[in-house]
């Protein structure tokens, strides 16, 4: 089967969990006998991706260094002439609709996968050019990214008539399929959940540095517990809730520290917001981390707190899982329909979250079980599962066509 894969982005160069999910799908998909021609939106070395062909759709090196990364969504303005150059989003996107279309018509595909609303109009045109299936693989829509907030109408059009015209639609949770259903009145039999995964080979025999964070190490021989979140610094991580909940968690236990790896528009916000509350030497910001960084933050961490507003699923709490975390997740993050032994609360209760954080702090049998428990639920799941999942819906989409 000829799968044409439409994707904003892959590891190395990836700004977020979307890439790590197109790649570690497109590789079980090739396991499992399909045939993949991935295009992007950028020229750049893909290291060991042997298992599919990458086509760059234009010359522009990784989009995170242009701020045209697969969360830009704020970014995208109207159709103008300053949109047939380089400089902005819809210029990228506009080039990529451009190669997709010539590629189709030397290479008809099987299927076509558009990842996210940056994708779906190349999927709608090859579709219109070939006839073959689109599913539309909707890992965020806009009302997540924005948050509380209205979000971007031409980004909300963009989802609205991709959806519409897809065949198929995969949602990553129940939370996701529900927010399409009701804000897109997209009938629910279009519409399949399938969860993300994750690979732990992926992540390599990783020997932890003590030295990376040194400070924290110390710390922790003291008896403070690390509490950590990797994520982009955006109004939808719900990031300013979590803050205050370290400050109300710290007023009734001193012995915490929190780990904020990442960065993103909030940075400076959080960080005045903690010194306004009193807990600046409580909160560490690392800036983005990536690779050894990276691996390091959650393997310091003792609780990992996911803080969402909205978060359709949430790979980095399967992650942190992987690094022997405790977690704590926002009953507003998809993931959580998959995991059980969690602590979960509302994004705007700052005392829930406080006092669990607080709880998991100063009971060591109960974060042992926490850690343990959920190590056996995330070993569970498996990209080769989600892979032969789409390959079902691949063929049950193209059935249809052809009745």
């Amino acid at each position: 089967m000829k799968i044409l894969m439409l994707g904003w982005e892959l590891p190395p160069h990836n700004s977020g969990g979307l890439g790590v999910a197109c790649y570690h799908l497109s590789k079980a998909l090739a396991l499992e006998g399909a045939s993949i021609d991935f295009v992007l939106p950028y020229a750049a070395q893909h290291p060991n991706v042997e298992f599919m062909k990458i086509h760059s759709a234009t010359r522009l090196g990784p989009l995170e260094r242009y701020g045209l990364g697969a969360y830009e969504s704020s970014a995208a303005g109207v159709d103008s002439a300053e949109s047939q150059g380089l400089g902005d989003i819809r210029g990228v996107q506009q080039r990529y609709v451009a190669f997709t279309e010539k590629f189709v018509k030397n290479n008809k595909p099987d299927a076509i996968h558009a990842h996210d609303w940056l994708t779906l109009e190349a999927g709608m045109r090859a579709k219109q050019l070939t006839g073959a299936p689109l599913i539309a693989h909707v890992h965020a829509t806009e009302f997540d990214r924005a948050g509380a907030m209205a979000g971007n109408p031409l980004v909300h059009e963009i989802e609205y008539e991709g959806l519409m015209m897809a065949d198929r639609i995969i949602a990553v949770s129940n939370i996701t399929k529900n927010l399409i259903i009701e804000r897109y009145n997209i009938p629910a039999d279009k519409i399949e959940v399938v969860y993300n995964a994750v690979d732990p080979a992926s992540f390599g025999n990783h020997d932890y540095n003590e030295r990376t964070y040194c400070y924290l190490e110390t710390l922790k021989n003291e008896g403070f517990t690390v509490v950590a979140a990797l994520t982009r610094f955006t109004v939808q991580k719900g990031l300013t809730h979590l803050i205050k909940a370290a400050a109300r968690a710290c007023q009734k236990y001193d012995k915490l520290v929190f780990l904020l790896a990442g960065d993103g528009e909030q940075r400076d916000e959080l960080i005045r917001l903690s010194a306004d509350l009193g807990i600046a030497d409580k909160v560490v910001f690392t800036g983005f981390v990536r690779g050894q960084q990276w691996r390091d933050a959650y393997s310091v961490a003792d609780i990992f707190v996911m803080s969402s507003v909205s978060e359709p699923f949430g790979l980095t709490a399967l992650e942190a899982a992987h690094y022997n975390s405790a977690l704590i997740i926002t009953k507003q993050s998809g993931v959580g329909e998959l995991l059980h032994n969690i602590f979960r609360y509302d994004y705007w209760d700052t005392e829930v979250l406080a006092d669990q954080i607080i709880g998991i702090a100063t009971s060591p049998s109960l974060a042992a079980s926490l850690k343990e428990n959920i190590r056996h639920e995330y070993a569970t799941l498996s990209w080769s599962d989600v892979a032969r999942d789409c390959m079902q819906l691949y063929t049950r989409a193209g059935r249809r066509l052809q009745v």
